[in-house]
């Protein structure tokens, strides 16, 4: 991360009677690599297109990491207390394209952060579950998108931000930590409608650490940019009852401990799609155990397995996916490193098509990636 401090001039400070500072940081990552898949259709409209299965290798940007480049910004304001600022663009290092053709796709927000009350910021930005769960999963520390629940249907692999929203986050007290957020769905006579809410509750003392959260979204094919997918792309997990859902429901807990080089981790997550106000629609359950091992200071490796079984209501259907994932990455510096992963999913019960998260189904009920890239931080 480079570093660059504007200090205000001494002039300045005695006409202005204050002696406040300025900073603003400039970082940013770049995660490239090349996948191979074994067996991925083809979609049109959100549907797969028959008999079109086949081997697919692409290059694919922001993987274990997103790429993205930001500006975090700070003024002391005395007192403990800092105005703050964030902005941060996602982008494709493969092609140079903007993160959902936007100027800031992953963060753009403002607010206030007081060391004895805690931070308030308006805006664009995580909701509370990616700060306190995410964590717990494997996803979240090595591994990215690719090793999330199916097509991240919990959002614990920060799949998106929320738009328009108010969020807390508390000071630390005695080893705990709240967050909550609320987006404003922006509609007249509707406040409800778009709109989307978080609360999460974080502890952490020595070597364990645990955390619980509660994620609602409502009308979320409407309230999430880009969350109907379309095109090319087909969500055979759950995209049928995301377009007609009133709302979405992520419920998510995890827990880790160190023992020395090992970290060991498990997580849950309880999702529903409700097609209305007093039933489900589908409803899935995560259940995932992960262990990350520092081999040497320069090699790590992590593992995990996934097991996420559903109830489709409207056909009284349960489907299940199996999943396992590995990765070896390995230091090059303090900024650079490379990496393998590779992923396998089996789906079973009534899933009729395995899909890891960000590919296309598989015409089969099993699918395997493999990757191997590099990332670089600045």
């Amino acid at each position: 991360m480079k570093r660059i401090t504007f200090a205000a001039l001494p002039l300045a400070l005695a006409m202005a009677g204050a002696h406040a500072q300025s900073s603003v940081s400039l970082y940013g990552i770049i995660d490239l690599g090349v996948d191979y898949a074994n067996n991925v259709v083809k979609g049109s409209n959100g549907s797969i297109v028959p008999s079109s299965g086949g081997n697919l290798t692409q290059m694919q940007s922001g993987v274990p990491l997103g790429s993205r480049w930001g500006l975090l910004g700070t003024e002391d304001l005395g007192g403990g207390n800092q105005a703050i600022f964030r902005l941060e663009s996602g982008f494709d290092a493969a092609t140079g394209a903007l993160g959902g053709g936007l100027a800031f796709s992953r963060n753009a927000y403002v607010g206030i952060k007081s060391s004895q009350y805690g931070k308030l910021t308006f805006g664009k930005q995580w909701d509370a579950s990616v700060d306190i769960v995410e964590p717990f999963t494997l996803n979240g520390q090595y591994g990215g998108w690719y090793f999330a629940h199916p097509n991240d249907m919990d959002n614990l692999d920060d799949g998106f931000p929320v738009n328009n929203a108010l969020k807390y986050v508390s000071p630390n007290l005695a080893g705990f930590t709240f967050e909550g957020h609320y987006s404003f769905g922006g509609i007249a006579g509707q406040f409800s409608d778009n709109s989307s809410y978080s609360a999460a509750l974080g502890y952490s003392h020595g070597a364990f650490s645990a955390g619980v959260s509660y994620l609602r979204i409502n009308d979320p094919i409407t309230a999430v940019a880009g969350y109907g997918g379309g095109g090319g792309y087909v969500n055979a997990i759950y995209g049928n009852a995301l377009a007609n859902a009133r709302y979405q429901g992520a419920f998510s807990a995890g827990a880790a401990y160190v023992l020395g080089s090992l970290k060991v981790a498990a997580d849950y997550s309880n999702v529903d799609f409700a097609a209305g106000p007093r039933g489900y629609s589908l409803h899935f359950q995560n259940y995932e155990v992960s262990g990350i091992y520092s081999v040497t200071s320069a090699l790590t490796i992590g593992a995990g397995y996934t097991f996420t079984t559903g109830l489709d209501h409207a056909t009284d259907t349960s489907p299940k996916y199996h999943q396992a994932n590995l990765i070896a990455q390995y230091s090059l510096s303090k900024r650079t490193s490379g990496y393998v992963m590779g992923i396998y999913q089996h789906a079973a019960g009534a899933a009729q098509h395995a899909q890891i998260t960000a590919f296309n189904p598989s015409s089969t009920q099993k699918q395997v990636i493999a990757r191997v890239g590099i990332t670089h931080s600045f």
